[in-house]
């Protein structure tokens, strides 16, 4: 029986309707109407929010592991339910919805280990030396702890693994922050699943029901009134620059401001260079046209430029050309991205100098790949050709030499990574390329394509400004429990006032 949303916030273990509602815009079936998301249910999550942190936030890290091995059980239990859902509402194929729930429920069993084994408390010791000369040294230790309710904004390109019960609550509940999630209208339907998930699991473990929230979209104020709310002490963000920005911009001017941490997206530029292009550059255009048009292009980390020697520039171009012959169009989660995707292949093929080598017609939600292509210095020149275009396009950008590749290296934006293609006889001119692209990108790759984000312990995605709004932070791995964490220090405490992981 297919399923049927009933279109509820939940609120601190309260299912919530509304008067007013939103339909949803499914890339097929039939759409469902949501509950429009409300100021004051923003305030009664925040508040239920902080409620709940008074006993979560001293939670034990144990505790805090089940429950979220439970949240992926529940949600695991719900497995073919959330395909259902998600494949209607977004158009993404079963076999990438199957893929992300287990990216999904293996980071909250992955963090569920982290946070038991205890590295992430950072703990420091110095103990007091009160014979020292001129003066004696105080106790004191130190350790990381939670920082509050965080909120939580869903992502449009990923309905599971960046969304109501993705990286960003996952990391901010395993550091101990009750979370209020702004869920996605792109796929309603498929956050209300995983928050009936997140739900089944509160109650499983007995924790307090104001741990976790869900509003549903069809409001702007409802984004703007969360991250304003005195009582919301840090904001994570996947999506749009001028969205995130303008949520950014809320956070700074609040009269206490606080950490957003915002995942801003970025043209992840690919370093070809001579002798593996001359080696192999036709592999080399294969698997830039896979990684180009994975899931219609919709990938924070999609290798949009692709910088190569001008006298290589026209075989790449051939050899990428035929690699995307074989891609058809695909469908785009919203027609709002399908829309912008045409605008901003329409601004490419019109700024001075490039060249148009593939366009094609956009239907609707269809895209397909568009490749075009420009010298070095005319790239240098315009600025725009540096932002990203979220969808399948290409720019391949042609270096006069190795000066002006390096010249490119050093105009770019903040990216959340940076490939290098090369081989031995490449060993010098990527030498000089690599301070430069570490300094520029949160992610520096050799001989592979950026798209497909490991979640693991030394994975970073994130960047520079703006790839994202904080340099040092990642919303992926299990440094992403850091950002939702502050350094506590505790000076001649007795031992039974400090912390239990302290005082052990």
């Amino acid at each position: 029986m297919p399923f049927t949303p009933h279109g509820k916030h939940l609120i601190a273990g309260t299912w919530v309707g509304g008067e007013a509602t939103f339909a949803s815009a499914p890339a097929q079936g039939p759409a469902h109407a949501f509950a429009v998301g409300t100021v004051d249910l923003v305030d009664r999550a925040a508040r239920a929010a902080e409620d709940a942190f008074w006993t979560y936030g001293w939670s034990s890290r144990g505790a805090r592991a089940a429950f979220l091995r439970a949240i992926a059980d529940e949600i695991e239990a719900r497995a073919a339910a959330i395909t259902e859902i998600g494949c209607a509402e977004t158009g993404l194929p079963e076999a990438r919805l199957n893929g992300e729930r287990g990216r999904t429920t293996g980071q909250l069993r992955l963090f569920a280990d982290h946070i038991e084994k205890g590295a992430y408390l950072d703990l420091r010791h110095d103990p007091a030396l009160p014979d020292r000369q001129p003066l004696p040294r105080p106790d004191i230790r130190l350790m990381q702890r939670p920082v509050g309710p965080v909120a939580v904004f869903g992502a449009s390109n990923f309905p599971l693994a960046f969304s109501t019960a993705g990286g960003d609550t996952a990391a901010a509940l395993a550091a101990g922050c009750p979370v209020v999630v702004k869920g996605h209208s792109a796929h309603p339907g498929t956050g209300e699943i995983v928050a009936e998930a997140i739900h089944a699991a509160v109650t499983a473990c007995g924790m307090h029901p104001g741990v976790f929230s869900l509003i549903q979209g069809g409001n702007r104020q409802v984004g703007e009134a969360l991250v304003c709310h005195p009582l919301i002490r840090a904001v994570g963000f996947t999506g749009s620059l001028a969205g995130g920005r303008a949520l950014f911009d809320l956070c700074a001017a609040r009269p206490e401001p606080i950490p957003f941490f915002g995942e801003l997206g970025s043209v992840n530029p690919m370093f070809l260079l001579p002798a593996a292009v001359a080696a192999r550059g036709d592999k080399i255009a294969q698997g830039w046209s896979a990684s180009l048009t994975m899931g219609a292009g919709q990938f924070c980390t999609n290798p949009g430029i692709a910088v190569v020697m001008a006298d290589q520039a026209p075989a790449l171009a051939e050899a990428t050309l035929a690699a995307l012959a074989a891609v058809g169009s695909q469908v785009m989660l919203t027609d709002g991205i399908a829309q912008a995707y045409v605008q901003g292949r329409d601004r490419v093929a019109a700024a001075r100098g490039v060249q148009s080598l593939l366009t094609q017609v956009c239907d609707r939600r269809q895209a397909t790949p568009q490749l075009f292509m420009v010298r070095g210095s005319d790239w240098l020149a315009d600025h725009a050709l540096g932002e990203e275009v979220f969808g399948p396009l290409g720019l391949i950008v042609a270096a006069a030499d190795a000066e002006e590749m390096l010249a490119i290296a050093r105009s770019l934006q903040g990216q959340l990574t940076a490939t290098l293609h090369l081989d031995a006889g490449d060993t010098d001119l990527a030498r000089r390329l690599m301070p430069v692209l570490e300094r520029k990108a949160g992610r520096v790759l050799a001989n592979g394509y950026p798209t497909g984000v490991e979640v693991c312990d030394a994975m970073v995605h994130g960047g520079p400004y703006p790839a994202s709004t904080n340099f040092g932070a990642t919303s992926v791995g299990t440094l992403s429990i850091r950002r939702f964490l502050r350094p506590v220090s505790y000076q001649n405490l007795p031992t039974d006032l400090l912390p239990s992981d302290l005082g052990a």
